[in-house]
């Protein structure tokens, strides 16, 4: 063995074994969807927009008691986001970025609605279209198609 195997071995078997180590963590470890947090003041409004301006669903709802804050689960498609009454929860006025894969059948669709506090139009970006609203409570919703080169 000459010297600069002597040298090298300690730092391979050291860079096998965190390879080994990565490898494991990776493979047993997994990220799912980052799920929006957006706070809300008055639930008839949040349903009002979200179910039946936006076309959400509500797959569930939470209050500690009656009279409690409410804490909600609305989805659309992949798209989950929770609705929070609760003080410190979020911060009011956040935007969601949204991609979506045809931006022109959900402004007509949003068009079609007739909501009495938004006509959103499509604005077109260099990278995407893009159509934006904006709940009762500040906060914004981005949905985005990306253009295609």
């Amino acid at each position: 063995m000459n010297r600069l195997d002597k040298l090298a071995k300690p730092y391979l078997n050291t860079n096998v074994e965190l390879l080994i180590s990565l490898l494991y963590i990776t493979s047993i470890m997994h990220f799912s969807p980052a799920i929006p947090i957006l706070r809300i003041f008055s639930v008839e409004k949040a349903k009002e927009f979200y179910l039946d301006f936006l076309g959400f669903t509500l797959e569930w709802e939470h209050r500690f008691e009656e009279g409690t804050p409410l804490y909600a689960q609305i989805k659309r498609g992949d798209l989950v986001v929770h609705l929070s009454e609760h003080h410190g929860d979020a911060t009011p006025g956040s935007t969601i970025f949204v991609p979506v894969d045809d931006i022109e059948t959900l402004h007509r669709e949003l068009i079609d609605k007739h909501y009495n506090y938004a006509r959103p139009g499509i604005d077109k970006m260099d990278w995407c279209k893009q159509v934006q609203v904006a709940d009762p409570f500040g906060n914004r919703l981005r949905f985005c198609e990306f253009l295609k080169n």
